[in-house]
């Protein structure tokens, strides 16, 4: 199908927010050449990506790696400069494709709304958290969604990713567009593809990621398929509901599964036996099986939060699901368990927590990543402070950190010097140096794959 053409913009001006990023970089590494497009008639760029954070800036990577034209908006200019000076937590193969970026003259960095209208797509990848009672927090996705509409312009795709709850692009995108005059399939296309990107995984490419798509009307399906198909395949839905409710089932499943996997560590502690052994026997049959590693809790920006978006709206509907709520209920509760079995295991060696110096080993959420967003060890901490140990942390990551109650940590330099009674082990990165650990220092395994350590108890 033809994208129709925008309406004239004028040109940049010299006050305008956007600058070429190639601006200030250096020589680039080696890379595979790319092949550029010619942005649909009438448009600049071929996608605008809104919100360049942990999703974002890899898909705007993705779709610049594949030939488009593309502009980055992020309303944190702090955020831009940070990308600039390449200070964004990114995969290797993500860094190489953003200096190959830097060097060219369609890949452009803006805190300008206003730019939107210049592009063929418009993509919205922001964060949808939870707030402290678990509820949803839309704010930050209906203000964007408020200034794609705002900035819309006849011919565009207009797309969320954001996990949200189901109807969400109807209410936020399509109403307030018909609202504006422009009606889906006909002046627009409007549609809702989840995004798939697992931080810190490198072994799977953004390319081999199948994108689930659902759209308002079946001329909004042959624009978006058409996008998406850029750089991944390309699965359609029905509708957009189905391909929101896609995402919530992802991570629900998820949840209860890791969920399940923390109440059989219990079990098989309590029996004596090691649950990865289990684990791992289990996930030798080629089907009907799919492990699930237990651990001190789960952090990031879905499974601590997705599921709340569901059962949210249930609530509205009057409708349980009882599995769901239960499995969010024991995931909300694994940091408190975490400080009960330090208590535990200080215990057994004759002291309280009570004035024990505790240090916690990594502090992510998950392992190689910068990202601290709900990561069980602040809760962790705060519950061992709250209890009298003395607090630390090891993770050369984050040079300080601000827990909820607005305690600032700085991270610990010498392990071994700074004496802990018991070493938490949190989250064990590739890089993570652990020969300062001596013999007869106890260690609480939370990752359960310390077999390596000699005084070792898992959770």
């Amino acid at each position: 199908m033809t994208i129709a053409p925008a309406p004239t913009v004028p040109p940049h001006s010299a006050a305008s927010a956007a600058v070429p990023a190639q601006s200030t970089v250096p020589t680039s590494p080696t890379v595979a050449p790319r092949t550029p497009r010619v942005p649909a008639r009438g448009f600049e760029f071929d996608v605008a990506i809104v919100g360049l954070g942990y999703v974002g800036l890899p898909t705007a990577l993705a779709y610049h790696h594949s030939g488009s034209a593309v502009l980055g908006l992020d309303v944190s200019q702090r955020r831009i400069e940070t990308i600039r000076s390449r200070g964004a937590d990114l995969l290797d193969d993500d860094r190489v494709r953003l200096e190959s970026a830097f060097l060219s003259d369609d890949f452009v960095l803006t805190a300008d709304p206003a730019l939107l209208a210049r592009a063929a797509a418009v993509i919205v990848c922001v964060p949808t958290p939870v707030d402290e009672h678990l509820t949803p927090d839309l704010g930050i996705l209906r203000a964007a969604a408020a200034m794609v509409v705002e900035h819309a312009v006849p011919g565009q795709l207009l797309m969320l990713t954001s996990t949200t709850y189901v109807g969400c692009t109807e209410d936020l995108l399509v109403r307030p567009l018909v609202d504006r005059g422009l009606f889906p399939g006909r002046d627009v296309f409007v549609a809702f593809s989840p995004e798939r990107i697992d931080p810190g995984n490198a072994t799977v490419a953004h390319e081999d990621v199948p994108r689930v798509l659902g759209t308002a009307t079946d001329a909004c399906a042959e624009v978006a398929d058409d996008l998406l198909g850029r750089y991944a395949p390309v699965h359609r839905v029905p509708s957009l509901a189905a391909a929101e409710m896609t995402k919530l089932l992802e991570n629900t499943f998820r949840a209860v599964n890791i969920a399940l996997a923390n109440e059989f560590s219990d079990i098989c502690r309590g029996l004596d036996i090691d649950v990865t052994d289990v684990i791992d026997a289990a996930a030798t049959k080629p089907y009907g099986f799919m492990a699930f590693l237990p651990g001190p809790g789960v952090g990031g920006h879905c499974i601590p939060c997705d599921p709340h978006y569901l059962l949210w709206q249930l609530r509205a509907r009057r409708q349980a699901a009882p599995m769901i709520t239960q499995a969010m209920t024991e995931i909300a509760n694994r940091p408190n368990r975490v400080v009960d079995r330090t208590r535990e295991v200080l215990s057994d060696r004759g002291r309280g927590l009570r004035g024990a110096r505790v240090l916690v080993v990594g502090v992510a959420y998950k392992r190689d990543v910068a990202d601290l967003r709900e990561s069980p060890a602040l809760e962790i901490l705060e519950g061992l402070a709250a209890a009298g140990a003395e607090v630390g942390y090891a993770d050369h990551r984050f040079g300080s950190l601000r827990l909820h109650d607005g305690t600032v940590l700085d991270d610990v330099a010498d392990e071994a010097a700074w004496h802990p009674d018991v070493v938490l082990l949190h989250t064990r990165h590739s890089d993570a140096d652990l020969s300062w650990i001596s013999d007869d220092q106890v260690v609480i395994d939370t990752t359960y794959r310390g077999a390596d350590i000699v005084d070792r108890v898992v959770l």
